[in-house]
């Protein structure tokens, strides 16, 4: 088994040393046997939910076409049924790669043979290339080793293997974004670890976000973050962009990386900027756990399994290039190497990283593909959310944008306001309820005659009114609607409240509130003039007798409530 992981890492170094013939992009990196499985889950998921609706898939319909694409990438046709869709499967799964800018292990198998770069010695079968991709090689060394050193390994020990492969995914990931921005599953793992508050809303948004401008998930974060920092909060976009509520998340994730960039460009040494990387990486992802937690401990263990890694990259291409150079003079160093170690030596710290993320490539499968691809409770423990639950997004919606938040307030007080209307019940107290009762004015107008016509206009003959029959002024015409029907409902209270037996005080407050007629009595001459006067003069002597017919409606309502009360103690 080991043999022949050497092989497949020896297969990818020669896809390294003649990049140019298999990508456009030198930082283009390896997907891995588990990294096929996560990208056809999700390549599936997407096809059903173009065809179905819903983006979700079955682990046994996954397990049944990952299957199948491996025979039908390395040419070993079988009387195997092909998959449900499995044209568009597979046209997913490879332009989901070319997105993320990776090329999986038969892509650079295939490659290596069309070109003639693998010799006798080195040659791999496609049988073997199958047998170690799907984990049944892996399987076969396994069950040798336990059938000669039988072990059992608890629950508890299951978990923290668990834990291990978890912690040692996030450090690789962020690793991997670090060389290749492209890599949007490398993102999705490590986008909220730690937390930062940018959950499946926040990866929804910059999804969307990042299909509509045609860029990676993880370009699309820091040009919108590069918009607000440089020009402004106004600038960065629209008022209703669902980006701004993720600004503190996004903002802290894109400046860590930057950090690590920092890192990779300014430090000289490519061993020591190696060893700052992943002690960052590690601060960063222990930050606010205990010491006894788990995940802590998980993190600390992988980052000295890859940081003794890298001392062993460096020191073997360190003796590659003394033993292809000894007797010969050094050439002279180009022009733009000599540049302080800033280009070149961050070119010479990433072509490290890229092999250490290409021996994590030839990895082994995981041999528990639930454990791979579905929730569990490992995942919960560390706060990390599954890659399929993060994709598992709704679309967007087409229609107009919402409204700003005042008016939304606003309606929704109001909404409130006119369901409390409703279901009120009202008292004697008409006046109380004056709002309502101009809302019904329209309604109940049948019901107040002197509201019928409106007030004729007075003709004037030498600065005198004129008498007749259309010269009478009613008081009640010189309101509002709303006003005529406190006036009616007080009247027919008092009319109901006459048949009652009263005492002396009740008789005098009856003649309190009957003065009210007086003032719409058509026999009173005197205050027929002085109304008409007061219509001829300006509109603020209007203001003073709606004032005045105010004060007697306050005078109704006291002598109405004094009533109630002494009914209330008889």
């Amino acid at each position: 088994m080991v043999t022949f992981q050497q092989k497949i890492l020896h297969l990818v170094k020669c896809f390294r040393r003649q990049w140019p013939l298999f990508s456009n992009s030198e930082r283009t990196t390896v997907c891995g046997a588990d990294c096929m499985l996560m990208a056809l889950q999700l390549s599936m998921a997407e096809v059903n939910k173009q065809h179905h609706g819903d983006f979700t898939v079955s682990l046994s319909d996954v397990l049944e076409s990952w299957n199948y694409l491996l025979h039908d990438k390395l040419g070993l046709y079988e009387n195997m049924k092909e998959p449900e869709n499995y044209a568009d499967v597979k046209k997913a799964y490879h332009a989901f790669l070319a997105r993320s800018n990776m090329l999986d292990l038969i892509d650079i198998y295939q490659k290596c043979c069309s070109l003639g770069l693998l010799s006798e010695d080195e040659s791999i079968y496609p049988v073997q290339m199958l047998e170690f991709i799907s984990g049944v090689m892996n399987a076969q060394e396994n069950n040798g080793s336990v059938l000669s050193t039988p072990t059992r390994i608890n629950r508890q020990g299951q978990e923290h293997v668990k834990v291990a492969v978890l912690a040692k995914k996030s450090v690789c990931s962020y690793l991997s974004l670090l060389v290749n921005s492209k890599d949007d599953l490398a993102l999705a793992h490590i986008l909220n670890v730690p937390d930062r508050g940018l959950g499946r809303e926040a990866f929804t948004n910059l999804k969307h976000a990042s299909q509509e401008r045609k860029m990676s998930i993880f370009l699309m974060a820091t040009s919108f973050i590069r918009t607000i920092e440089l020009g402004g909060r106004d600038s960065a976009s629209s008022l209703y962009d669902p980006l701004r509520a993720h600004v503190k998340g996004l903002s802290n994730f894109v400046n860590f990386i930057d950090k690590l960039q920092e890192i990779v460009g300014e430090i000289l040494n490519t061993r020591i900027a190696g060893g700052r990387i992943l002690s960052t990486v590690k601060m960063h992802l222990i930050k606010g756990r205990s010491n006894g937690d788990p995940f802590c401990q998980a993190v600390e263990e992988a980052v000295q399994d890859l940081d003794l890694k890298i001392k062993n990259i460096i020191d073997s291409q360190q003796e590659t290039s003394t033993a292809s150079t000894t007797g010969v003079s050094p050439a002279r160093p180009k022009l733009h190497s000599i540049n302080h170690g800033t280009a070149y030596c961050g070119r010479d710290t990433v072509k490290v990283l890229l092999v250490l993320l290409d021996e994590e490539a030839v990895s082994p499968p995981t041999q528990n593909k639930a454990d791979l691809l579905c929730d569990n409770e490992s995942l919960n423990l560390c706060g990390i959310t599954s890659v399929l639950t993060l994709f598992r997004s709704p679309a967007r919606s087409s229609g107009s944008s919402p409204k700003p938040l005042r008016q939304r307030i606003l309606k929704s007080m109001d909404a409130k306001v006119i369901k409390m209307k409703q279901s009120s019940i009202k008292s004697q107290f008409a006046c109380t309820y004056k709002n309502d009762l101009s809302e019904m004015s329209g309604q109940h107008s049948h019901a107040i005659p002197t509201c019928k016509h409106p007030v004729p206009k007075q003709h004037l003959k030498d600065g005198k009114p004129t008498e007749g029959p259309n010269s009478c002024l009613d008081v009640p015409g010189l309101g509002t609607i709303s006003e005529s029907v406190h006036q009616t409902r007080s009247y027919t209270e008092m009319g109901k409240l006459s048949c009652q037996p009263r005492n002396k005080n009740s008789e005098n407050e009856q003649m309190d509130l009957n003065n009210d007629k007086i003032i719409c009595d058509k026999e009173s001459e005197p205050s027929l003039q002085k109304n008409t006067k007061r219509l001829k003069t300006s509109s603020s002597s209007k203001k003073e007798l709606d004032s005045k017919i105010g004060g007697k409606r306050k005078q109704t309502k006291t002598a109405m409530f004094w009533l109630s009360k002494y009914r209330d103690d008889k």
